[in-house]
């Protein structure tokens, strides 16, 4: 459950939230396409509450990568198109070279029309992962919303990914649920969650020294020297 949770998230910066598993990361953020609806407050994009926008609408102006990267049945072009029917087939190698993964289509025979199978079964979970940011880029929303989505991607790239993302998102509202603090460090604002509280919202310089809970977390995860 969450409770008494604020912030606001800007275009053309990077909002990342942290926690614990069980902190309510995932649900705080499903909250913004209305995969679920407060039972107290608001959500608010653009000024407007959620429930107020068309449906239709608010999906057009959200990209989320999930979790779990969910892909379907058909081709590598299909698949990127979800929610993006007019996106030619520049735009999808655009968006895959953002999100890593015009080497791996190009290197198939078939190019954009590589099948993949119900789930993505037939691809690595990297190559999911980044067919489902792809999906989101080539979408172009107002807001990106990436539910640990780097999970299953080496550190190198992870970082490249992150560095192409950073131009390809530079005016839209970007919020970034992670497990680790390496890669949000530099983020505008950091909120941090605990048993669904906001005990803190800063940068992670300003978390460091006035927010226990994210010190917990960093000294779990970053080596001393990592630290300063």
């Amino acid at each position: 459950m969450l409770c008494d949770v604020s912030f606001t998230a800007e275009p053309g910066k990077t909002t990342a939230i942290v926690g614990s598993t069980g902190s309510g990361k995932s649900t705080l953020v499903h909250l913004i396409p209305r995969l679920y609806d407060v039972t107290g407050g608001a959500v608010r994009v653009d000024g407007v509450d959620v429930r107020d926008w068309d449906r239709a609408a608010l999906w057009s102006a959200i990209g989320v990568v999930p979790q779990k990267a969910l892909l379907f049945s058909g081709s590598v072009a299909e698949n990127l198109r979800f929610g993006a029917a007019a996106a030619d087939d520049e735009d999808l190698w655009a968006a895959l070279r953002t999100a890593q993964g015009a080497d791996f289509v190009s290197a198939d025979a078939d190019g954009l029309a590589m099948a993949i199978d119900q789930g993505g079964s037939n691809v690595s979970g990297g190559q999911r992962q980044r067919l489902s940011i792809a999906r989101a880029v080539a979408k172009q929303p107002l807001i990106y919303v990436f539910d640990d989505s780097f999970s299953a991607l080496d550190n190198a790239t992870d970082a490249a990914l992150r560095q192409a993302l950073a131009a390809t998102t530079r005016d839209a509202c970007v919020i970034v649920v992670a497990q680790r603090v390496s890669t949000i460090r530099h983020a505008d604002q950091i909120v941090v969650l605990d048993r669904g509280r906001v005990v803190g919202i800063g940068s992670h310089e300003e978390l460091l020294t006035a927010c226990p809970t994210y010190g917990e977390i960093v000294r779990s995860q970053l080596q001393p020297e990592e630290l300063a």
